[in-house]
């Protein structure tokens, strides 16, 4: 095998390292921008493909995609909304698309998380001291709510919904606050995306 040396300046470059990596060649790193810049990169790259994809799929596929992309962990509303609706789609269907597919995905995450739980209690056996029921009860009555209004733009609603679910909450509990906040920030979002494009001279 033959030796390559190559630098990751950008992230342009990783075309180049994906096909020194096909070839079998042996690489050695000189250069190294910082993870944190290669991720931001990226993540720049990921918004542009989403755009990109939607502008080509043209027709109804478009909404699907919508409920697609709005399903998937970090891509999720606060991304779909406002490049569906700058493209041009209908404000009310983008929004509708969206939150089914942001929401969908919260009940197999309860559904799942409740089914392995109750096989880990099974096999180690359950803690029903009071103190722990009664500091489940306090955060579920006062933490859910507020991770919940804040999950789309703190850690997304389908880690959002895991965290609750491993501090305690309720499945049920966490379901109707999820779905009640993912409502509400879709339509925030879309009219203010509604609003922002109006204000730039933008026809939806």
């Amino acid at each position: 095998m033959s030796y390559s040396t190559f630098a990751v300046v950008d992230a342009g470059h990783l075309e180049t390292l994906v096909a020194l990596l096909a070839s079998g060649e042996h690489i050695s790193y000189q250069v190294l921008t910082s993870v944190s810049d290669l991720a931001i990169a990226l993540l720049t790259d990921v918004e542009g493909w989403v755009r990109t994809t939607l502008e080509r799929a043209g027709g109804p596929l478009q909404y699907f995609l919508i409920f697609l992309f709005a399903a998937i962990p970090w891509f999720e509303i606060l991304l779909v909304i406002p490049i569906g609706i700058a493209l041009g789609l209908n404000p009310l269907l983008v929004g509708v698309f969206a939150f089914v597919g942001n929401a969908l995905p919260i009940y197999g995450i309860v559904i799942g998380y409740e089914r392995l739980s109750a096989w880990l209690e099974a096999r180690r056996g359950s803690d029903s001291s009071g103190s722990k029921k009664r500091a489940v009860a306090v955060w579920n009555r006062y933490g859910l709510p507020g991770l919940a209004l804040c999950s789309p733009i703190v850690t997304g609603v389908h880690l959002a919904a895991l965290i609750a679910l491993g501090l305690g909450a309720r499945g049920r509990d966490t379901l109707v606050w999820m779905t009640v906040a993912i409502g509400l920030w879709t339509v925030v979002i879309v009219v203010l995306s509604v609003i922002g494009l109006e204000a730039l001279g933008f026809g939806t």
